[in-house]
């Protein structure tokens, strides 16, 4: 896994979102900060969070939530918390 998390790792420095996504993912992890971009930066950064590629996406699953990263611009799509699975 440490070789896919490279890549994403290397260049977080790219790591940006649009207006639309700061409103997206406030919205979305109700968030009380305007530097989204900041917050999900340092969620990446976590040791124990769960990189992985699907395509044109990365995926980044960390404390309950899971932020979706355009593999090529790396534009932080969304955020969004996990959906918990209840099995009955």
């Amino acid at each position: 896994m440490k070789l896919l998390n490279n890549e994403l790792l290397e260049n977080i420095d790219k790591v940006h979102t649009t207006e639309l996504g700061i409103v997206r993912i406030k919205r979305n992890l109700s968030l009380d900060t305007d530097d989204v971009v900041s917050f999900c930066m340092a969620k990446i950064k976590e040791p124990h969070a769960v990189i992985s590629r699907n395509g044109k996406n990365w995926y980044i699953r960390v404390d309950g939530i899971v932020i979706t990263v355009n593999a090529y611009s790396y534009t932080i799509i969304t955020a969004h918390k996990e959906k918990r699975v209840c099995y009955e």
